[in-house]
Order: structure tokens, then C-alpha cells, then sequence
């Protein structure tokens, strides 16, 4: 194994400035080594946000490493929607070992936050979601070393999946192998018609290792995934629409970021809705589709019960009778 590989840095990202503001500054800093990582500071509310010290944030222009996973969590009228943001600029998103480690921890962080009602996967690299493996990391690994990385590309994937909040990826660009994996894994999916995405490992003489050929018929279907998966076929968005691999697809705009509109719309749309009932139902949902239908009707059973008891329940059931709309706080 290599030195550069020997060498491998998991960073923690974290948003040093307002929730609110633009974090593409932020993308283009650098980070300091694991052992100086800025701390993760949870609030007496749940949140979670990022802060470092003086010294942390003197260390990270003088590590060498850049950021190239973020996060954004907005505020106003959209508290509660995270953003992750992809802005590996020189590599166009792809999946490298920085670029994973940085991903995995931010997601351990969001996973716990009781305070993110909906999480949107962006990408701030122009014309790119994620253009899937990083092959010049991969030209470098032996096949143990190659199996073992794409073992953990399969869990990141997962880690993604289970999240407890509904997740949208926002596709304004190529998506291509593990960036289409990626998104597969989110749980709704926006791009803009300009869009290119596809499932090309046999084209390379591999097949979708990340979780490809599994969620992609469960998404649109065995026959029509076996069409793109055996042929390496790469489609734009307008197609993916219409075989059901996005949720929703629309023109591309001048700054290139329709896509990222859609979903935050979508985002908005799922807000207001009762945070416990919209975790609960994509458990049931989640759990209940790989099963059969008689344990499917247990896990609703089960999942039903949690959200019984719960303040917002009878939210919802008192601003119903009272003809206003329901304030639901996530308890």
C-alpha cells in the first residue's frame, strides 16, 4: 500500500460561520489533521453545529488537506432542512478516501440531530453531483485494498439510506457510478433535465458495488435496470423522470443549480409536517418493502404506536378540530 494511502486523514467538517450563509468559503478552507479536528458542540436544544478555536482555525490553512464534504444547516423559515455539500472542486466530487471520511462523520453528526427535519445531498462543484470512484486512488490499491475501500463505499451508502429523516439529492450534473449510487441512496430525487446519469461499471469491467445493483430495481424496476446496468447506458434527465428514477426533473437555470431549487422546494413542502410521523413512516415503508405483507403490517403496527403517544399528535388532531394550522415541534 502506498504512503498516500498509509497516510489517510478522517477530518470532521463543520460550518464555522452562521448556518445561513453560504458555505462555498468554507468548502475551499483547509483542515487541520484527525488529532486537531475542530469539536462538535451539541446545544441544550439537540442541535447539532460546528465550532473551532482561534488555533483550530490557524491549523487549518496550514494542514495541506481541503474540505470536500460540508455542511449547511439553514435557518428562518427553513430551520430544520440540512444541506450536504459536495465541493471536491478539482476531483468533480469523486469518491476518494478524504472525501468518504469527511461524509461518514458528518452523517454520525445529522443521524442524532433531532432538530433536522429533512437533509438535501448538493453538490457545489459546477455540472457535477458526483462523477462516482476516484480511479486514480483506485489505480494505486491492490485487490484486497480495492475490495476493502469499496466495502466501505457499500457502507456509506447504507449509512446514508438509514438516516431517520427524509434525504433529497439534488442532481444538476453528471452522476455517473457511485455518484448515481449516492443518490439512489437518498430517499427522493431532484435533477435538472440537462443532467447525465448512469450506471457504467461494466463499461469498465466491474458492476455497481456501492449499492447500485440493488436499490436501482428496487427503484424503477428489475428489466429496466438490467437495460442500464448491462449496458452502461448514460441518461439525461428528462428520461430518468420518466422511468421513475427521479422524483421530479426541470429546465436548468443560468446558475446551474435547478436541480438544488426542486429539492429545496420539496424540502419546504415536508417541513411542516409532523417530524416523529415522517421519520416513522419512512421506517415503515423502508422496513416494510423487504419483507412480506404480514410482517409488513407488524412493522406499521409497530411504528404506528410510537407516534400515539406524542405531543404532536395531538397537535394535529387539535388544530384540526380548532380549523388552524398545526404547529408540530418534534415531540
Amino acid at each position: 500500500m502506498t504512503t498516500f494511502l498509509r497516510k489517510r486523514v478522517i477530518l470532521r467538517c463543520l460550518t464555522l460561520n452562521s448556518p445561513a450563509r453560504c458555505c462555498i468559503s468554507q468548502c475551499q478552507r483547509f483542515h487541520a489533521p484527525h488529532r486537531e479536528r475542530a469539536l462538535l458542540v451539541t446545544e441544550a436544544s439537540g442541535s447539532v453545529a460546528g465550532y473551532a478555536s482561534r488555533q483550530d482555525r490557524k491549523q487549518h490553512t496550514d494542514a495541506g488537506v481541503a474540505v470536500e464534504v460540508d455542511l449547511k444547516r439553514l435557518d428562518g423559515d427553513d430551520d430544520g432542512i440540512v444541506e450536504v455539500l459536495m465541493c471536491r472542486q478539482k476531483a468533480r466530487n469523486a469518491l476518494g478516501h478524504v472525501f468518504v471520511s469527511q461524509m461518514r462523520e458528518l452523517l454520525s453528526s445529522v443521524s442524532t440531530d433531532s432538530t433536522a427535519r429533512v437533509v438535501v445531498f448538493r453538490s457545489l462543484v459546477p455540472g457535477v453531483f458526483c462523477a462516482g470512484a476516484d480511479l486514480k486512488e483506485r489505480a494505486l490499491m491492490d485487490n484486497s485494498e480495492s475490495d476493502l475501500f469499496v466495502h466501505g463505499l457499500r457502507s456509506l451508502m447504507t449509512q446514508i439510506a438509514v438516516l431517520p429523516m427524509p434525504t433529497i439529492a439534488a442532481i444538476d450534473g453528471v452522476a455517473l457510478g457511485g455518484g448515481l449510487e449516492l443518490a439512489l441512496a437518498c430517499d427522493l430525487r431532484t435533477a435538472a433535465y440537462s443532467a447525465h446519469m448512469g450506471l457504467i461499471e461494466t463499461t469498465r469491467g466491474l458492476l455497481p458495488g456501492a449499492g447500485g445493483s440493488q436499490r436501482l430495481p428496487r427503484t424503477i424496476g428489475l428489466a429496466l435496470a438490467k437495460e442500464l446496468i448491462f449496458t452502461g447506458r448514460r441518461i439525461d434527465g428528462r428520461t430518468a423522470v420518466e422511468m421513475g428514477l427521479v422524483n421530479r426533473a426541470v429546465d436548468q437555470n443560468e446558475a446551474g443549480d435547478s436541480a438544488y431549487r426542486e429539492a429545496l422546494s420539496l424540502a419546504r413542502e415536508i417541513l411542516p409536517q409532523a417530524p416523529i410521523a415522517v421519520r416513522m413512516a419512512k421506517e415503515a415503508m423502508n422496513r416494510g418493502v423487504e419483507v412480506d405483507m404480514t410482517s409488513a403490517m407488524a412493522i406499521e403496527r409497530m411504528c404506528y404506536a410510537r407516534v400515539i403517544p406524542t405531543r404532536d399528535r395531538q397537535e394535529g388532531m387539535a388544530a384540526f378540530i380548532e380549523k388552524r394550522p398545526p404547529n408540530y415541534i418534534g415531540e
